[in-house]
């Protein structure tokens, strides 16, 4: 039985702001509507995500080429917040999951 009647199986393990740092790294210069409808999650939230990755050094944003859409950089060494995984790098976590449908698991022979 779950906590107050909510329903055990609607976490997940990935946060919103984990999943809309990895969608942009698989497509830099992506919308933040597409990030949206992607992430499941409203414009507004996905705004504010940004911010605050910008704001914690995970992540520049500056205008692309056509000068009218935002291009995102992920920014390389940056870490993780929390101290129990502070030795790891984000961009261990985005290259493991950047390949869509790729399994990770021992080389084949």
């Amino acid at each position: 039985m779950g906590r107050n009647g909510a329903n055990r199986s609607e976490w997940t393990f990935l946060t919103s702001h984990a999943r809309v740092l990895l969608t942009i790294s698989r497509d830099p210069g992506i919308r933040l509507r597409d990030v949206a409808s992607i992430c499941a999650i409203t414009e507004r939230t996905v705004q504010t995500i940004v911010t605050d990755l910008e704001e914690a050094g995970y992540l520049t944003r500056s205008r692309g080429h056509d000068g009218r859409r935002n291009h995102y950089r992920i920014v390389q060494g940056a870490h993780f917040r929390h101290p129990a995984e502070a030795g790891y790098e984000i961009t261990d976590l985005l290259a493991l999951l950047a390949e869509p449908g790729h399994a990770p698991g021992p080389a084949p022979d």
